[in-house]
């Protein structure tokens, strides 16, 4: 086997063997932020985030081939209470000794970057608000986001993997949003 042969079958062996990629850390959304100033309501400390097994939700997401993972322990749910609490830390309404608690469960994360056609990528979370141990809030909350994409994986799976960060800020827009988790708030 020439040398050629040899660097391009490294080569091969690599890219069919996949990749393990992390998600960008969040950012918090500067909209969602104003949201929750603009909200009506109480402080709130975040509770514990799960993750329902399924496929729709799995540990890690499959781009092309790659594995994209959590930065916060390699767990999404971990992810999407880490966003929250960002975001309720600089409206000013985070505080550890709230009688008010968010928590929930990721029940899908996925995305899917198709060798022809536009990015796409789905979330959907259960959040539940209580005060002291009395629920006023339980709902399920999704937010699909679309994306140009590439034919040229070299290009689609990164730009894929920076847009997860967005997906979750349109989730979290969703909720705060929601008339009734704002007079949950109060």
């Amino acid at each position: 086997m020439g040398r050629g042969s040899l660097v391009l079958a490294i080569a091969f062996a690599l890219l069919a063997s996949g990749c393990s990629l992390v998600a960008p850390r969040y950012n918090a959304s500067l909209q969602n932020v104003q949201k929750l100033k603009d909200a009506d309501g109480r402080a709130v400390k975040v509770g514990e985030f799960t993750s329902t097994p399924g496929s729709d939700n799995p540990q890690s997401i499959s781009i092309r081939g790659s594995s994209l993972t959590s930065p916060y322990d390699g767990s999404f749910a971990k992810y999407l209470s880490e966003s929250i609490r960002q975001e309720l830390s600089l409206a000013g309404k985070l505080s550890a000794d709230a009688q008010l608690e968010v928590s929930g469960a990721l029940q899908k994360n996925d995305i899917s970057i198709p060798p022809v056609g536009k990015g796409r990528g789905d979330i959907a979370a259960r959040f539940v608000l209580k005060r002291n141990s009395e629920v006023r809030y339980d709902q399920v909350k999704s937010a699909h986001d679309e994306w140009d994409s590439s034919f040229v994986g070299a290009v689609a799976i990164p730009r894929a993997q920076n847009e997860y960060p967005t997906l979750v800020q349109k989730l979290l827009a969703e909720l705060y949003a929601d008339p009734a988790f704002q007079a949950a708030l109060k």
